[in-house]
């Protein structure tokens, strides 16, 4: 028939009707719209599950979202390309360089110190030890503690999150 879609079913009927209904189609089962059009199987389908959502109904970061996930959605924010797998999983904030600009994200103490002084807010010595990159950078974190001529001089913009993060 020619057909593409994408279809979307939340609730666990989704594994117990629909993907057998899939495969049964695929397969070239004779039954509904099958039969009547004579379809003799071919195609295919994938099947994804999605994560927990980014943000909860008042637009802030859900506290059970993962830090790839929220990587991912920075990254693809900024760069409109998805985060190769690999850089959402590696334990480093430099999230990877687009057009010549490098994009970090400070977010659940990534660079392993859990308390919002150690690895969420942007300090002189947390800079110190941020991945280098020599040329324009975005940082995402929960605050700065450097001024607007340090950032300016280091070539920073930074992102306060979730704020300046959000559901585009």
């Amino acid at each position: 028939m020619n057909r593409r879609y994408i279809g979307i079913e939340m609730g666990e009927h989704a594994i117990s009707h629909c993907v057998p209904r899939l495969k049964k189609v695929v397969d070239g089962e004779q039954g509904g719209i099958s039969k009547a059009y004579n379809w003799q199987g071919g195609g295919g389908f994938r099947f994804y599950r999605l994560s927990e959502p980014v943000f909860d109904e008042n637009n802030r970061i859900n506290p059970h979202v993962t830090y790839p996930a929220l990587a991912a959605h920075c990254w693809f924010s900024e760069t409109k390309t998805p985060l190769p797998i690999a850089r959402g999983e590696e334990k480093t904030p430099l999230l990877g360089v687009h057009n010549g600009t490098a994009y970090y994200l400070l977010f659940n103490g990534i660079l392993g110190d859990k308390t919002p002084e150690g690895g969420n807010v942007l300090t002189q010595k947390l800079l110190r030890i941020l991945p280098p990159f020599a040329g324009s950078k975005v940082i995402y974190g929960e605050v700065s503690l450097l001024d607007e001529a340090r950032l300016r001089a280091e070539g920073i913009t930074f992102k306060k999150i979730p704020y300046e993060l959000s559901v585009r």
